[in-house]
């Protein structure tokens, strides 16, 4: 699977990558050059932000599930229980 931004997020990280380097390295890029270092970035290390992303939805469902747990379940087989406390 390759990741793929949308058209105007491509566009925007191209430009910026063009600022980036006319501000801070000796020779600018131009069009071209920012697309292709664009889509090196994003065939490279895409995948390990989009992996650390998942990673992160994973574990906040799982907190998430935790709760749910402890706000919506109910106690089984506690009719006894509940009669005791009412008892003597």
């Amino acid at each position: 699977m390759s990741i793929e931004l949308p058209k105007h997020a491509q566009q925007q990280a191209m430009a910026s990558l063009e600022r980036y380097f006319r501000e801070n390295m000796d020779e600018p890029i131009g069009n071209m050059q920012s697309g292709a270092l664009l889509n090196f970035f994003l065939a490279e290390i895409g995948p390990s932000i989009y992996n650390q992303a998942v990673a992160d939805v994973q574990q906040n469902l799982q907190a998430r599930l935790q709760e749910l747990d402890y706000e919506v379940g109910k106690e089984e087989f506690g009719y006894w229980t509940s009669k005791r406390s009412g008892k003597r």
